[in-house]
């Protein structure tokens, strides 16, 4: 393998088209990406999207049969199936493009040890899925779907626990081990996604104590980054220099961030510094910085760049070739959400990089919060909607002139 940085003139340069429509929804039947467009009609409008989350909401309350709708519109565009056996059709169809899946069990927003138990299994048996596919890499979840919020609130605040409450974190810990342990014998590495800024901290010391323990040549734990906090880069620097100090593999995802508006709403509501940078600007700079600094240190650290953002996708594809790194090198991933920005997937993986898509499981009530959390973040996301339709706008057009001409 090449150690010498290079220039793209000492390699085989290929163009990335990212408005090559016909590749981004070569799998999407007409009716489909008519009722993609639709969708993502909808989520251009914010007052639709809150209309939306109230009425289904309402639905459920008084058991209106709303699940049959849910489940041929949003619920199919964004989410894998009702279970991994049920996903089993899109990591394959995703395969045959190259595309490798990371099996998201999207529970949350529980409070019983009895779901947190079975929700733990759950986390355990894409571990065991993953490592008998070849299509599956790795293994997601969050903290929050194992334990409970407000106990992780106070533990990261330092508050005293009562005794119950110390009972109840150590089977969250557990749950952590028991997890990134099975991870570890069967060699699937386990992305632990990235929570609110006031729980954060006791979710990153958990992890890096995991990491001592479990990440020796492969970095089987891997924490997530957010740049659109302040401190986002900053903490990843020095989680990186404790794993060279204490020699361990460092292993991790950088994302732009999924709970702005929360965040700012709590910071003026219990009036500290919002912890969120000022604007978007800063964000993609400390996000492109991150992508920069993980390329330069690449020999040490496993990592995963997921974005929808087409300039920070195109800097790495530029690094990696410019550093003279094998585009399948394993330690380095691109990864889209499933039912987002297939431009960038299929292009990414046409020309030879790795690439991901996160693939949310789960029945349809369950998956509500999630797809909630995806309709918000497509309205808050500035061009996101926008994009998304416009591209599909351009297949539609031109499926109609192949078929005139």
């Amino acid at each position: 393998m090449q150690t010498e940085r290079t220039t793209l003139s000492d390699r085989k340069e290929s163009f990335i088209d990212l408005e090559n429509t016909e590749l981004a929804f070569r799998d999407l039947s007409d009716s489909s990406l008519k009722q993609a467009y639709q969708l993502f009609k909808v989520m251009n409008s914010r007052n639709l999207v809150k209309t939306g989350e109230f009425l289904v909401k309402l639905a459920f309350a008084i058991h209106f049969p709303v699940k049959g709708i849910l489940r041929k519109t949003i619920y199919r565009h964004f989410v894998g199936g009702m279970s991994i056996l049920d996903s089993s059709k899109t990591i394959a169809q995703l395969g045959r493009r190259n595309v490798d899946s990371i099996l998201d069990y999207a529970l949350e927003g529980e409070d019983s040890d009895e779901l947190f138990d079975a929700t733990c299994n759950e986390i355990i048996r894409t571990i065991e899925f993953a490592a008998n596919s070849k299509n599956v890499p790795f293994s997601a979840f969050k903290i929050t779907g194992i334990g409970r919020f407000d106990l992780l609130a106070k533990v990261s605040a330092n508050e005293a626990l009562s005794y119950e409450e110390q009972e109840e974190f150590n089977r969250v810990e557990k749950r952590m081990a028991s997890i990134f342990k099975r991870g570890y014998e069967l060699g699937i590495p386990v992305l632990i996604d990235a929570e609110e800024t006031w729980i954060q901290p006791i979710l990153d010391e958990m992890v890096l104590k995991l990491m001592s323990k479990y990440n020796g040549e492969k970095a089987i734990v891997q924490n997530t980054y957010q740049l659109y906090c302040r401190d986002g880069l900053e903490r990843l620097k020095l989680h990186h220099k404790k794993a060279l100090d204490e020699g361990f593999k460092f292993g991790l995802k950088i994302v732009r961030g999924a709970y702005m508006e929360k965040e700012r709403e709590r910071a003026i509501e219990l009036g500290y510094p919002s912890p969120i940078q000022p604007d978007k600007e800063s964000t993609d700079h400390d996000f492109d910085a991150a992508i920069h600094y993980l390329i330069e240190n690449y020999k040490t650290i496993d990592f995963m760049v997921s974005t929808h953002n087409e300039k920070s996708s195109l800097l790495l594809a530029r690094l990696i070739d410019e550093y003279g790194i094998p585009r399948n090198f394993p330690g380095i991933y691109f990864s889209q959400l499933y039912g987002m920005s297939d431009h960038i997937t299929y292009s990414l993986a046409e020309h030879g990089y790795n690439v991901a898509k996160y693939v949310p499981y789960g029945e349809v009530k369950t998956m509500m919060p999630y797809l909630f959390r995806r309709a918000k973040e497509n309205t808050s996301m500035k061009g996101q909607t926008s994009r998304e339709l416009r591209l599909i706008e351009t297949e539609i057009k031109r499926r109609k002139e192949k078929r005139y001409e």
